[in-house]
């Protein structure tokens, strides 16, 4: 596909997958729009790239409409932002779910009206994709929070595949493994949490962001133009083992 003259706005651009997927974009043509609550991440990636950049906190809700306001309009959309607490479900505060919640399920729903009224005005069609997780079918001890906000987020997936891909835009969700970025380092970084992990890797290792950013750019293109509604794993055969 040839993403010159496309543009894309991507949450959680700082760091991690939203990072690698706006450098991806960005060296193969597209005009990005990057969003993160780190301002230092964003003048980095403004460094190297030539892209706007929004610094906004998702978990506030008016804040997340009127950045994709500022960001429209665009041809597509990549939710990628998310955050975990580690608590188990006996633990889990209300304060620490709201908060998940609030970053991994409300804000792309905000994010994603919007870019579709906008989308469904013009008549030009339109791509979506939310970055879930593995975690959304997998019961994963501590992670209470994450995990229920995964399973809402594809919940979400299949709705907006159903009713918005009748104007033409799609929406499909990616769901990697562990992925080497900051977060996953911080919820994974106990080998006798983490080892158990990698052994039911068939491939044998953990995820790299850059692969995950190869997924979302298929599920974007054009190539991609029948593919509405789908849980793409991107676990190197973790889900079979």
């Amino acid at each position: 596909m040839d993403w010159s003259g496309r543009s894309v706005f991507i949450t959680g651009a700082g760091k991690g997958i939203g990072r690698a997927t706006a450098e991806y974009l960005a060296g193969l043509g597209a005009s990005v729009v990057a969003l993160s609550r780190s301002a230092a991440d964003l003048d980095d990636l403004a460094t190297r790239h030539a892209c706007r950049t929004l610094c906004v906190d998702l978990g506030d809700a008016e804040a997340a409409r009127a950045a994709v306001q500022q960001a429209l309009p665009v041809d597509f959309l990549v939710n990628c932002a998310g955050i975990t607490e580690l608590q188990p479900a006996l633990e889990t505060s209300v304060e620490a779910f709201d908060a998940v919640m609030a970053v991994n399920v409300r804000a792309p729903l905000i994010l994603a009206q919007e870019y579709a009224r906008d989308r469904i005005a013009r008549g030009g069609g339109g791509a979506i994709v939310n970055v879930s997780s593995i975690a959304s079918f997998i019961g994963f001890a501590d992670h209470a929070a994450y995990c229920a906000s995964k399973g809402a987020l594809d919940g979400l997936t299949r709705v907006m595949a159903n009713e918005w891909g009748r104007h033409g835009i799609r929406t499909n969700g990616v769901h990697p493994v562990i992925t080497l970025t900051p977060m996953a380092v911080k919820a994974w970084s106990d080998p006798e949490k983490s080892e158990p992990m990698l052994r039911r890797v068939p491939m044998g290792r953990f995820v790299e962001p850059i692969e995950v950013a190869g997924a979302i750019a298929f599920l974007l293109s054009d190539e991609a133009a029948m593919i509405n509604g789908i849980d793409m794993p991107v676990d190197g055969g973790f889900l079979v083992n």
